[in-house]
């Protein structure tokens, strides 16, 4: 006759694995963001609505009067974010992390025009989503003609481990950060 094992242990194993797997596996899982979030500036004080782009490798943020400059030996880069009260931008002046090209799209270009990237600035930011803020990289465009200053792309979304759902919107609430993660 073979040994037969009670239902309750076989049970109480399945639970116990069923337990550590759930637990392991929640552990790695997306924090849901909606298409469209409330973010802050976290240096500035500024808080915005921003589009999560899952397509858009980079995060671009609506700047105008955009100079660079040299200090310190160093390339750095002075704008003022770009919002409809101008008034209300402060110049902000940061070190330049590196220039991003961008391949241009085609209604952005008039005929003959062999220009298939544009050059843009990129630095460093403080970005609260929800009570998540991480430090990631921005480039700086003139986003004016788009209803979203900040668009935040996939390197981004990374490191905030997020996942987008596009039928969501602001679900991570206003953004609520006290330190960087």
């Amino acid at each position: 006759m073979p040994n037969l094992v009670p239902i309750a242990t076989i049970t109480a194993a399945l639970t116990l694995c069923s337990a550590l797997f759930s637990t392991g596996a929640m552990a790695n899982q997306p924090q849901i963001f909606g298409l469209h979030e409330k973010v802050s500036l976290h240096e500035l004080a500024l808080e915005l609505p921003a589009k999560l782009d899952t397509g858009a490798e980079t995060a671009s943020l609506s700047a105008k009067n955009i100079e660079m400059f040299k200090r310190d030996g160093g390339e750095w880069v002075r704008f003022q974010v770009g919002l409809d009260d101008a008034k209300k931008a402060p110049v902000i002046e940061k070190p330049l992390a590196r220039m991003s090209y961008i391949k241009r799209r085609a209604d952005d270009r008039k005929p003959g025009d062999k220009q298939l990237y544009s050059a843009r600035p990129v630095v460093e930011m403080d970005i609260c989503v929800g009570d998540e803020l991480k430090n990631i990289e921005v480039n700086l465009t003139d986003r004016s003609a788009f209803e979203y200053p900040l668009l935040i792309g996939s390197t981004a979304l990374k490191e905030f481990n997020a996942a987008v759902s596009p039928g969501v919107r602001y679900s991570a609430g206003q953004p609520s950060c006290t330190q960087a993660s």
